[in-house]
């Protein structure tokens, strides 16, 4: 299993509405992609403009092509709501209880 992990810096006050836009907008589309498994957004109680999106894939492969056709336009789509750019960054999932992988599995 794999995820992309997405950190966000909202415009001020924002966060709460970023969260519900990547609920509303991203979600519906993720979850047409292929090898999507799961996606989790957190909003930060300690940075209150600190929002983390992640997406949990199959394979690497899925979460790529997802990255190539159709995150430019998700990222559009949040951008008025974004003071930075988001950063993107990627894992290889060692153990989830939620999704059943191990730490044997993942190796």
């Amino acid at each position: 299993m794999f995820t992309r992990v997405v950190e966000m810096t909202s415009k001020s006050g924002k966060s709460q509405e970023l969260a519900n836009t990547i609920n509303e907008k991203a979600v519906p589309i993720l979850k047409k992609q292929r090898g999507f498994v799961d996606e989790v957004v957190l909003v930060s109680s300690g940075e209150l403009d600190r929002v983390l999106a992640l997406s949990f894939w199959n394979k690497k492969e899925d979460a790529e092509e997802y990255q190539r056709k159709q995150y430019p336009k998700i990222h559009d789509t949040l951008l008025h709501l974004l003071q930075t750019e988001p950063t993107v960054r990627t894992f290889d999932v060692h153990t989830s209880i939620a999704h059943k992988v191990t730490a044997k599995q993942a190796a």
